[in-house]
């Protein structure tokens, strides 16, 4: 019976050598991201159910929102991810004889997952550092390295002129990009970006919903969750939680969140979790988490607290190191705003004041 197996190993070769031998025994992996706290780890290996078999054909379970504190496990076939890997791959035009991967984005996402698996379906040559570092991967296409996955966040730390060409996703682009880049759109459950540049990838189709939500359908969609529950309807559409247009020139625009999850350079935060942490620091009355616009992250996580002693609020530093001991590290507020009270809605919800 396949099983899925978890990988604990740093980002580099041993790691794709682990995934390589589960492979190679018609078993799926689950990889660790080595960065959680205890109590988040935890979550994640409750939802991704390790202890039960893989279904046949089963290649990874990829943990996603794993910071509202209950992660859905997103299960993806090999079928998928050859068909993102291929599709991606013509896209980019990539020619494995003189085209090789940089995976510097962390593994337990697809944004780094993703460059490992399509190298390993393509043939393509590969590197994976072990976390991101700008000089590194500035040094890499000296090495061979011709092609790799950044958040705007790493672009914006790097020389992208060395690169032929740098895929660029997982939060709002601010300004321009160089011509080099490509702007990517998918989901974990899309066995990450499935739309290049506003474009579907060859095989993916995609329309907007009555409810103007992004719908995706094609083989690049995962089977089901862990828990076998399956989020597309009948007619095999998936519901992205994005809305979304499409533009005079056919290209798909994602206009932003149909909820009010927060993408902070390239990291889904849910404020719902943030306040349940912060909630329980002494210092904190009440509390509302909201997501705001940010040149370098895309969106910051900001905390409006109403502080339980006007005269010694908390402080930021004091506020993050709070969060980080329960929940990952990007979920910490960047900002922290006193104010003498919060607005709410007309059931009594306690809500972010507007910008």
């Amino acid at each position: 019976m396949p099983r899925l197996l978890p990988i604990d190993e740093p980002p580099g070769p041993g790691f794709v050598a682990a995934l390589q031998r589960a492979w190679d025994g018609g078993d799926a992996v689950l990889a660790i991201d080595r960065r959680l706290p205890r109590p988040a780890l935890a979550a994640v290996l409750a939802a991704a159910r390790p202890d039960e078999p893989t279904e046949p054909g089963d290649a990874v379970v990829m943990a996603t929102s794993g910071s509202t504190g209950a992660p859905k496990a997103v299960v993806l076939t090999h079928d998928a991810l050859r068909a993102s890997a291929v599709a991606g791959s013509e896209a980019l035009g990539v020619d494995p004889a003189v085209d090789g991967w940089l995976a510097c984005m962390p593994l337990s996402h697809m944004s780094g997952l993703g460059v490992v698996t399509r190298a390993l379906i393509t043939g393509t040559p590969l590197t994976v550092h072990d976390g991101f570092d700008g000089a590194a991967v500035d040094a890499a296409p000296a090495a061979g390295c011709t092609l790799t996955t950044f958040v705007p966040t790493a672009l914006a730390r790097v020389d992208a002129s060395r690169w032929r060409r740098i895929v660029v996703g997982g939060a709002p682009v601010p300004g321009g990009l160089p011509a080099n880049c490509v702007t990517s759109y998918g989901l974990t459950e899309t066995a990450g970006g499935c739309v290049y540049d506003g474009r579907p990838f060859a095989g993916v189709e995609i329309r907007i919903g009555g409810d103007g939500q992004v719908l995706v359908r094609g083989l690049v969609l995962l089977r089901a969750y862990r828990d076998g529950t399956d989020p597309r309807d009948a007619d095999g559409w998936l519901p992205t939680g994005d809305a979304g247009h499409v533009d005079d020139d056919g290209r798909l625009v994602v206009d932003g969140r149909v909820n009010d999850l927060i993408i902070t350079g390239g990291e889904n935060v849910w404020p719902a979790a943030v306040e349940r942490s912060l909630r329980t620091h002494a210092a904190v009355a009440e509390v509302a988490v909201a997501g705001r616009a940010d040149a370098e992250w895309g969106e910051r996580v900001v905390a409006f607290v109403v502080p339980a002693d006007t005269d010694a609020p908390p402080s930021v530093d004091e506020l993050r190191d709070h969060v980080k001991a329960e929940l990952p590290p990007w979920c910490a507020p960047r900002e922290v705003v006193i104010v003498a009270d919060l607005p709410r809605t007309r059931s009594g919800k306690v809500r972010a004041p507007a910008d």
